[in-house]
């Protein structure tokens, strides 16, 4: 007995590492789009917020994406494109209206610092639900069919619950970067001070630098579903055009193939994400109060 489920538990780890492989560019994302949400909060307050959002990651997996992921492949695998367009979509958004902050369109900030983080963490927890949707129906779609439905729920839970540590874990060793090196500028010896303070000096630029990946990986992952599920649905238009692109640099090997056609997703994101943004905003000063109500609906 304990043979045989020594035998099931290794044939779901080994089902879950080569389904969670395809999965690397989108954890990548998540891991360089969370740590945004908890900038400007106070240093005690980062690594309880990184575990908020990491429990509404869970939260989002298991309750919510395994779940209706497996009812719909089973019973209506059609609608599925349609929702990650719709993801896709909401990714170009948020990730178009970054791009307006940085050349000064920004909302302006008039909440209590309490309200501030509630807000943080439900537009991270929003933004985590897309981006591991996409990871559980990649990681779904690379598994076995016959491997049968207990035996797919028992790997889809192993790779939700591996790529919310591997993301997070890593989200709160970013944030809490600056801390070890405040201590290590304590410490007696001249040259581990110096070391701290490098590190203390650095993590400006660092988050800079996060924020703008994480920018870009939004537009980046939201234009590719957005223009693969389109061509599995009703237009083709954007996919031939990227593939176009694509094919006629083969020549120039893979990695700039896959930087050009990474390039044309996002170019595609912003320029759909720009688009949704000024249909919200259109929305917003027609609606009653729409004016007042001008604000960010990311939770940024």
């Amino acid at each position: 007995m304990s043979v045989g489920l020594l035998a099931v538990v290794d044939d779901i780890l080994t089902a879950a590492l080569k389904a969670s492989a395809k999965t690397a560019g989108v954890v990548i994302d998540d891991a360089a789009v969370t740590p945004q949400y908890v900038q400007g909060l106070t240093p005690a307050r980062e690594l309880p917020v990184v575990w908020k959002i990491a429990l509404g990651s869970l939260v989002n997996k298991f309750v919510i994406i395994i779940p209706i992921a497996l009812l719909l492949s089973a019973f209506a695998p059609f609608v599925l494109p349609f929702l990650l367009i719709i993801g896709g979509t909401y990714l170009c958004f948020e990730g178009a209206e970054k791009v307006l902050e940085w050349f000064g369109l920004h909302h302006d900030a008039g909440e209590t610092e309490a309200r501030d983080e509630k807000k943080l963490v439900f537009g991270a927890i929003r933004t985590d639900l897309i981006l591991s949707t996409e990871i559980m129906l990649i990681a779904l779609d690379s598994l076995d069919p016959a491997l049968g439905i207990w035996m797919t729920l028992g790997a889809l839970a192993v790779i939700g619950l591996g790529m919310t540590a591997l993301v997070y874990g890593a989200v709160a060793l970013l944030v809490k970067i600056d801390d070890v090196g405040l201590r290590l500028m304590k410490n007696p010896s001249r040259g581990v001070r110096r070391t701290g303070a490098r590190i203390v000096a650095s993590m400006p630029a660092v988050f800079r630098v996060i924020s703008i990946v994480g920018t870009v990986a939004m537009l980046w992952v939201g234009g590719h579903l957005v223009i693969e599920n389109l061509a599995e649905t009703f237009w083709h238009g954007p996919h031939d055009v990227v593939h176009a692109i694509t094919h006629s640099i083969e020549a120039a090997g893979p990695v700039v193939v896959w930087i050009v056609e990474t390039a044309c997703s996002a170019v595609f994101g912003l320029v759909l994400g720009l688009l949704v943004v000024g249909v919200v905003m259109l929305v917003r000063r027609v609606l009653p109060g729409g004016s007042k109500a001008h604000g960010s609906t990311s939770g940024r």
